[in-house]
């Protein structure tokens, strides 16, 4: 990653967040840190940042919390949560929010330095000042890939969280299967209960999308390879 890759440390434990900014500016980023969700609004407001990295158990406004309010603002910088509990529910409840990862504690440095290099490597480096639009027509639904937005004639489509991350995958390779266990891991951890998980957010997708869920013309299943975007 490029010198000037900005990285925000939101974290209320004085040590952790020291060694964090050491560890990561040895390893060539830019690091700002905030001890809480107030400081780390402030910082927010004056800086743009390529990746923050934040703990989900603060006192105060919480992680996950802190994480919806600022996608719910449209702040589209990723974002990898750090939680101390392994429970299912807290990480879906992450994603949900739109965390784009997370990380269990106690963890190794290198494995953070891992899980921001493959996040930066998914995010486009290069944000161009006015991007060609880049539309996905799946008859009466149109799907903009540059803002990750979903729409049937004039009505905006909600997506969830995970729904616009698995979106972002099938429209990135339009035509070409997408494994289970492929889209189980960018839905946040490839195991048996997170591909379960993505046949679920499968099945809501198809609701959006399809005129009849149950034989499905766009997002169609190809056995034995997995799941793929069809496009008109």
């Amino acid at each position: 990653m490029g010198p000037d890759t900005h990285l925000l440390i939101v974290d209320d434990d004085e040590r952790i967040r020291g060694l964090l900014q050491k560890f990561l500016i040895r390893n060539g980023f830019l690091v700002s840190v905030a001890k809480d969700a107030a400081q780390a609004r402030r910082v927010l407001a004056g800086l743009e940042f390529d990746l923050i990295v934040m703990d989900v158990m603060m006192p105060g406004e919480d992680g996950v919390s802190l994480t919806r309010d600022l996608r719910n603002k449209r702040l589209a910088t990723p974002i990898l949560l750090l939680t101390a509990r392994g429970e299912t529910a807290n990480r879906i409840e992450g994603l949900e929010a739109g965390a784009d990862d997370y990380l269990v504690k106690p963890f190794e440095p290198k494995e953070l330095l891992l899980r921001i290099n493959a996040i930066l490597r998914r995010v486009p480096a290069v944000r161009p000042a006015e991007p060609v639009r880049q539309v996905i027509h799946l008859g009466p639904v149109r799907y903009d890939l540059d803002r990750g937005e979903m729409w049937r004639g004039e009505a905006p489509v909600r997506l969830t969280a995970t729904e616009a991350q698995l979106m972002r995958v099938f429209a990135a390779q339009p035509g070409v299967p997408i494994s289970r266990d492929r889209l189980a891991g960018e839905a946040g951890g490839a195991d048996a209960a997170q591909e379960r998980a993505v046949d679920v957010q499968i099945t809501r997708l198809r609701r959006k999308i399809e005129d009849d869920p149950k034989s499905p013309r766009y997002l169609q299943t190809v056995r034995g390879e997995g799941y793929m975007l069809q496009p008109d």
